[in-house]
């Protein structure tokens, strides 16, 4: 499938987001972390493609987002890199990449630009950031904001948990999503708060916000690939929702290849290649003339 009519044919950038929050249209977004998902969510017309940190655990296999390295996360961007044509390629900048100091963070940015081939970076935290989002804005890197749940931060926060929740929570948020709307991010990621207050949020920031357990009123939603799929064995989050099984699906065609293999019913004739006459008589007339000369 190839993208050729519609609002497919151009290239999604920071300013069709800005556009879209303005005509009241909304964003969608998707993460993706290797070639194969990417041309997948691609070829969908999916506004913006999120290199996501959540590889870490859905593809790398660890219990938090804080292992993976600047090195797996460009290893996965450029992967993907590979199949957008289409939407904005936002990558995720790993923990510690960006907390060491303004230069290190400058230098991590820019080469998920130049080596990864990413159009901008997104980072987590709130007013602590303006300093450096202006610094990266300097540098001609567009930077996604990260306010809320920020799972970089899980020791800090006690857990994964909903932030929030009260008024003096709901101030500090607030002043997050303003500081970095003032800042200049491209679009504010708000995970993991109130519906309420992302809908607070969403109508005082001009940039666009994209929700992820956050309620409908944001400017648009994103949602981890495998958790759309239910590729992933844990359990998921309150606001996934599975638009379909694959996980189920894939362990089906599994065990099913396994059982007709254990059987001898795969590969069956039709599936194996065949010798052209002519050489299978040539071998089969060496073969009568071995036995023949073996006999007493």
């Amino acid at each position: 499938m190839s993208i050729t009519t519609g609002d497919f044919c151009s290239k999604v950038t920071a300013q069709t987001l800005a556009e879209k929050k303005q005509r009241h249209e909304r964003i969608t977004c998707l993460t993706a972390y290797d070639y194969s998902s990417a041309l997948l969510v691609d070829e969908a017309g999916i506004d913006v493609i999120l290199v996501g940190d959540s590889l870490a655990q859905a593809m790398l296999g660890y219990e938090t987002t804080l292992p993976v390295t600047m090195d797996e996360m460009l290893h996965h961007t450029r992967a993907v890199r590979r199949a957008v044509k289409h939407a904005l390629l936002i990558a995720d900048m790993p923990y510690a990449s960006y907390h060491l100091g303004p230069q290190d963070a400058v230098a991590n940015a820019a080469r998920f630009l130049k080596e990864g081939g990413a159009e901008a970076v997104k980072l987590e935290g709130g007013e602590k950031r303006m300093e450096l989002i202006r610094r990266m804005a300097d540098a001609e890197i567009p930077v996604a904001g990260h306010i809320g749940l920020t799972p970089q931060s899980v020791h800090v926060m006690g857990g994964y948990k909903v932030q929030g929740k009260t008024l003096a929570a709901v101030e500090q948020l607030m002043h997050d999503a303003v500081a970095l709307d003032r800042a200049g991010v491209i679009c504010l990621y708000l995970e993991g708060i109130p519906r309420e207050v992302a809908a607070m949020i969403t109508a005082e920031v001009e940039t666009p916000t994209i929700g992820i357990g956050a309620g409908p009123e944001c400017d648009g939603q994103v949602l981890v690939f495998h958790d759309l799929l239910s590729l992933g064995s844990a359990e998921p989050p309150k606001f996934v929702r599975s638009f379909a099984n694959i996980g189920e699906a894939i362990g089906q065609a599994v065990r099913a290849y396994r059982d007709e293999v254990r059987a001898g019913t795969f590969p069956a004739d039709a599936e194996s290649y065949h010798l052209p006459k002519g050489t299978r008589a040539a071998l089969e007339a060496i073969a009568g003339r071995t036995r023949s000369v073996g006999k007493p």
